[in-house]
């Protein structure tokens, strides 16, 4: 039987290649490891155990909040808290950064900003969900972190990735190098490496976006969609319509497949409804290293500068090819859709 490479062995084999080869970037990693798989346990017999429904309560977006929301936030804080690694946690169920103030943190290199369960809407029917992450490290020089910490562009990630619960459940990051995805062996209860250097098509023939929304959308959006819709057989089209409602699964089968993921703007949302620095950053950086591009129609989402924690951002990521046509149309039926 061939070796098995655990997450483990590979971070620690690939450590050299980390920002400042620091042992605590690795131990952060670990950290999230762990409480992702906390979190896989309690998804996967949520119906068993009266965490699935509503928690009565309402976050900083206005959303109803679920039990599981709230499970998972608490366990990765705690992980988090526990292994020292970071100063301070930014997640989509707080409306102000966590300062982690213990003897171990107070000096950690590092903030972390994460969206403990992406598509809680689907929970209760049973649909893929996950956990996105982006690692920075801090600006202010000790102490607990401050908001500045993370209004850093996207260029300036450490870590990021995100964690499916799926059919099977994988962990997908990225340091810088390149994009490796790990599936957890629920005999072993390890990430094991099973998609070495993801590479995203360069083309593809899906499109992932709410059509329901369609009379809402910017011109240029409504015209590509039309686009891939119309039959062109040097093209491939028309494209698959393929859109499930949970980021985390929609970015997930398109890295793989080749495909493009919009969330544009809309009369209700004028700025977009994803959040740009636990959301959007983390996956742009994520489609980068595996060959692909991630804009907001106009600019690429890496360079955009961050003014607020919970800043919401348009969203194109894909296959490199899709998302220059997505802007493409975007300049030309759209020019004024230009948000920073």
């Amino acid at each position: 039987m061939d070796h098995v490479t655990t997450l483990s062995e590979f971070i620690i084999r690939n450590q050299q290649d980390f920002p400042f080869a620091s042992g605590e970037l690795t131990r952060l990693l670990n950290d999230i490891s762990i409480a992702a798989k906390i979190v896989n346990r309690e998804v996967n017999k949520a119906g068993l155990v009266n965490i699935l429904g509503d928690a009565g309560s309402i976050n900083v977006h206005g959303e109803e909040v679920k039990k599981l929301d709230e499970f998972a936030d608490q366990q990765f804080i705690a992980a988090l808290k526990a292994g020292g690694q970071v100063c301070a946690v930014g997640s989509e169920e707080n409306e102000n950064i966590i300062r982690i103030d213990t003897p171990v943190s107070k000096n950690a290199r590092y903030v972390i900003a994460l969206d403990p369960l992406d598509g809680s809407t689907n929970i209760d029917v049973n649909v893929s969900i996950g956990t996105i992450f982006s690692v920075y490290r801090r600006i202010s020089l000790s102490g607990p972190g401050t908001d500045e910490d993370f209004l850093q562009p996207g260029t300036e990630q450490v870590a990021a990735g995100y964690i499916i619960y799926g059919s099977s459940t994988m962990l997908v990051y990225t340091t810088g190098k390149g994009v490796n995805g790990f599936t957890l062996d629920p005999s072993i209860g390890e990430f094991c490496l099973s998609h070495p250097q993801i590479k995203i098509p360069v083309n593809g023939n899906i499109y992932s976006v709410n059509q329901g929304h369609f009379a809402h959308f910017p011109d240029g959006v409504k015209q590509y969609i039309k686009n891939c819709q119309e039959e062109d057989k040097e093209s491939g089209r028309p494209y698959t319509l393929r859109y499930i409602g949970s980021l985390v699964a929609d970015f997930h089968r398109n890295l793989i497949k080749g495909g493009i993921f919009i969330y544009p703007s809309t009369a209700q949302s004028p700025k977009g409804k994803l959040r740009l620095l636990y959301e959007c950053n983390p996956l742009a950086w994520v489609v980068e290293q595996a060959g692909g591009k991630a804009s907001n129609g106009s600019k690429r989402i890496l360079d955009l500068q961050p003014r607020s924690l919970h800043q919401r951002t348009p969203y194109f990521a894909g296959s490199q090819e899709m998302v220059e046509a997505a802007e493409e149309f975007m300049l030309k039926y759209s020019p004024a859709e230009k948000i920073a």
